[in-house]
């Protein structure tokens, strides 16, 4: 895998498990996942049917979770959460490959 692509799968890992631990809803309402190429780049979605925000926090030293968004936070170059059409949310991460770098593995 390449450099863009090792980090994509992480984000996308995170922001999977975020949306599976959280994002409790009624039975049915799926959990999906968009991918949108970008010039020299990759955006990620994830969308699911619960109106609850993730929020960034601090985790202590010991805490076996809480730095899942500090790590999409890390390796995306930007991401954030907006509405979508319908019920739910949607949390977005963009990743570009820098300046000179080429994504070969």
């Amino acid at each position: 895998m390449g450099v863009l692509e090792d980090s994509a799968v992480l984000v996308l890992s995170e922001l999977l498990t975020n949306a599976g631990r959280h994002a409790r809803v009624s039975p049915g309402r799926e959990v999906e996942t968009w991918f949108q190429p970008l010039p020299g780049g990759l955006r990620i979605e994830v969308h699911d049917a619960s109106s609850e925000k993730p929020e960034q926090r601090a985790a202590g030293v010991e805490a076996e979770g809480g730095r899942g968004l500090a790590l999409v936070a890390a390796l995306a170059d930007e991401w954030g959460v907006a509405d979508r059409d319908g019920v739910g949310k949607l949390v977005w991460a963009e990743l570009f490959l820098a300046a000179g770098a080429e994504d070969g593995g």
